[in-house]
């Protein structure tokens, strides 16, 4: 299989450059095992500060510990940002009536009616750009 004419006619497969991942995915790096333990001594206080901020960057002790000696890179993902359910709730209905115009549209198109009827779509249309603006102005406000 080619691409585009390249010289490589091998199938993409694991660490090689595809169409989705042209860089390529590099080489894959080893892992030492970790069979080590390093035991110190701290106060209470220290433990329990560490324990926090272990907790509060979403990963355990060790990691942290890793990552401030710089054995390791930090690989955390952004938490999921707190939405309000009514914004939710707006958005699936502006969703249900996107569904509702595709519906109708391709209703039309399998029925070989061509000549849509442009004010229905338009009036769906400005109904969606009327939620929006509504959601867009709660979402300002808050």
């Amino acid at each position: 299989m080619s691409y585009a004419g390249a010289a490589d006619t091998e199938p993409c497969e694991r660490w090689q450059a595809s169409p989705s991942n042209p860089t390529g995915g590099g080489t894959p790096h080893a892992k030492a095992p970790l069979t080590e333990t390093f035991v110190f001594r701290c106060s209470a206080a220290e433990k329990a500060e560490l324990r926090a901020k272990a907790q509060a960057a979403g990963v355990p002790a060790a990691t942290l510990l890793r990552e401030a000696l710089g054995l390791t890179e930090a690989r955390r993902r952004k938490p999921a940002p707190r939405v309000d359910p009514a914004l939710v709730l707006a958005v699936g209905r502006i969703g249900g009536n996107l569904n509702q115009i595709s519906r109708f549209v391709n209703r039309a198109l399998l029925a070989g009616q061509v000549d849509l009827d442009a004010l229905a779509l338009t009036r769906q249309l400005v109904v969606i750009e009327r939620q929006l603006a509504l959601i867009l102005d709660e979402a300002r406000q808050c």
